[in-house]
Order: structure tokens, then sequence, then C-alpha cells
């Protein structure tokens, strides 16, 4: 669920041995899946949800506590209707196209890992550390040529990280 990062991300290919729902639309807010989550999530009523979105907010002027606060609502709206799902945030990834928003975006990621951490079946998948290179700066392998999307070697770099959590589903 989430940002076009999630709809670009071949979960087939990637995931071949689970079920899954690919529910990312393009240019998505996390306030959007918060209103879209009644049609493209609780219906399915998934086991676990994996959810990517924050970084079109940022892009958009949002500030990290809207932010987090978005993310806190959609939490409340699965768990709701669903309060044995598990939600899995990835996240908000550091790119070429946005590396000025970098501490808008750490910051984002600061305030929702906090906020898993005093939830029940929510946890943060930090893809952030992995995605920044030797130099401190973001790793231009992992992206297509729009310096905003992940490459297959992205994808495979979030799938490695992400394995784990999923091998861990109840």
């Amino acid at each position: 669920m989430g940002s076009s990062s999630i709809r670009f991300w071949q979960l087939e290919e990637y995931f071949p041995d689970m079920q899954v729902i690919n529910r990312g639309f393009g240019g998505s807010h996390i306030s959007d899946s918060v209103y879209f989550a009644d049609r493209i999530v609780i219906k399915h009523r998934p086991k676990t949800v994996v959810f990517f979105a924050g970084g079109n907010d940022i892009a958009a002027g949002k500030t990290a506590e809207t932010v987090a606060d978005d993310f806190k609502q959609f939490v409340a709206k699965v768990h709701d209707d669903l309060p044995d799902t598990r939600i899995l945030v990835i996240a908000i990834k550091p790119s070429i196209a946005r590396w000025h928003m970098v501490d808008t975006i750490r910051d984002a990621n600061a305030r929702i890992e906090a906020f898993t951490r005093m939830v029940d079946r929510v946890e943060f998948v930090d893809v952030f550390p992995a995605m920044i290179g030797n130099d401190g700066t973001v790793r231009t392998d992992l992206f297509v040529k729009d310096g905003l999307h992940l490459n297959d070697k992205g994808y495979a770099l979030w799938t490695s990280i992400l394995m784990p959590y999923l091998s861990r589903m109840e």
C-alpha cells in the first residue's frame, strides 16, 4: 500500500511464495491512503500491510509532524476494522531527486519510528541507512533515471531488508 514506489514494485517477482495485492498509486499522500483504506485495504482483510508513502507529502510542503500524524490516522483506520493486521511501514526513502529534503525526511522517519514503538502490530522497516553510501549521500546506483524511483537493484535491496519482517508473519 502506498505511493508509486509500491506501484512499480513487481511484487509477484520479488515475493513469489506469498499472496500479494499491490495497492500502490502514483502521486499519493498518506492522507490518500487513509481516505481510500476501506476500498483498497480493509475490504481485502490482509494479515499484513506493507506501507510506503510520505515522500510526496514532503515534496508538497507538508511538515514531518503532519506526515507522522497522517500515518497515525492510517494505522487507526486500519486497526479500527482489522485490529489483528500487522502494518510494516517502510521508511521514507532518500532519493537523488529529493535529497534537498533529506532533513525533513529524517525527521518524519524518526517521528514515525517513535510512534511504531508505542503501538502494537506496527513495525518500522528502516531502509534509509542501506540507501546511503560511504560518502554520506544517497546511493545513485539504486534509482532509475528520474532519480526518484527505484531500479531492480533498489527493489532487491528493499526486499532483502523487508523479508525478515515478513518471515515473522503470524
